[in-house]
């Protein structure tokens, strides 16, 4: 039976080349020396980054699992020059940071859509959006990159909030 796979490790059967150069030897049970038989393995990380990709992907991107994703939260803010969204979302990050979550805070001026389709090529497993909107309604918006829908959370509590939503989402 054939199945396809990825080598993300190696094994080497070195011999006694080595072992025979440096003395590296054994007694053995008859009480005779011998050069030790060595060998050596090597996990590419690349290549398990690699492995992790072609399974955890789709059409836009990237889907990290959890576990080795870089980041766990993509923070978003929309439109914050000239509004309290800039405030608010440097607030927001410092918490999220103080609670020991890991964040990439995007802190360009781009467009909203710029920003959504970097989001999903990164693959970050939960985007949130701060806007003017989710101000007026002290809240922010919750998107998991595998998922279509959005979710509104209030922005009160967001760190512990967060923190359990990532435990219950920490799976392959």
């Amino acid at each position: 039976m054939a199945v396809r796979g990825i080598e993300v490790g190696h094994i080497f059967v070195l011999g006694t080349l080595y072992s025979s150069k440096f003395g590296a030897n054994y007694i053995d049970a008859a009480g005779v020396s011998h050069p030790c038989v060595m060998g050596c393995y090597g996990l590419g990380l690349s290549r398990l980054l690699a492995a992790a990709i072609e399974q955890h992907h789709d059409d836009k991107g990237i889907l990290w699992p959890m576990p080795i994703a870089p980041y766990q939260v993509y923070l978003c803010p929309l439109y914050r020059d000239g509004t309290k969204v800039g405030e608010t979302v440097e607030n927001i990050n410092e918490e999220l940071e103080a609670s020991g979550l890991e964040v990439l805070f995007d802190d360009r001026l781009e467009s909203p859509g710029v920003k959504f389709n970097d989001a999903d090529l990164l693959g970050i497993p939960l985007r949130i959006t701060i806007s003017t909107r989710t101000l007026e309604k002290k809240s922010v918006e919750v998107k998991w990159r595998a998922e279509k829908k959005l979710k509104s959370c209030p922005s009160k509590g967001l760190p512990l909030q967060l923190k359990r939503w990532l435990q219950r989402n920490c799976s392959f």
